[in-house]
């Protein structure tokens, strides 16, 4: 089996295989499309890190690039049985059509993610594509601290009326 392949220009690699998945926007836990997506599945939901990143504000979701801070988010490792399908729905959310697709809105990438208290992990990571890393660096708003969950509009308290 051929080694992790380099994506160019940007200091990530590419690798095959199951790798858990670090999300840092609506895919992390308490978040509409983790609710969507992840929501009971069998998988194991850790807090972690993406050093060596930024986190711009998309148009209701973030993008995350290289950088020079720290991205929050989670880690999410699902259950072999869950791999498969849970991989194909987040490719088709983010927009990932495979490797430098000129229509990807997110390129999915290897990267390695600390877990706080229990070392790093080897993680797929969705980062801008390039047409969409241009007009974030150009002109889109950083997110300060590197947490969506600081930066985005809180969301509504759910119904708790009874009929």
């Amino acid at each position: 089996m051929p080694g992790p392949e380099p994506v160019p220009g940007s200091g990530a690699v590419r690798a095959e295989g199951p790798l858990p998945f670090f999300v840092y926007g609506t895919l992390r836990p308490g978040e509409y499309n983790h609710d969507r997506y992840v929501r009971g599945l069998d998988v194991r939901e850790q807090p972690a890190l993406l050093h060596g990143g930024a986190l711009y504000d998309g148009p209701g979701y973030p993008f995350a690039t290289d950088g020079d801070g720290t991205v929050h988010g989670a880690l999410i490792t699902a259950a072999p049985e869950e791999y498969g399908g849970l991989l194909a729905a987040l490719d088709r959310l983010e927009t990932y059509l495979g490797p430098e697709d000129p229509r990807n809105l997110y390129e999915r990438v290897a990267r390695d993610v600390e877990v706080p208290g229990s070392g790093t992990v080897r993680a797929w990571v969705y980062l801008a594509a390039s047409a969409v890393l241009r007009t974030l660096r150009a002109s889109g708003p950083r997110i300060p601290g590197g947490d969506w969950l600081d930066h985005r509009p809180p969301r509504p308290a759910p119904d708790r009326r009874t009929p």
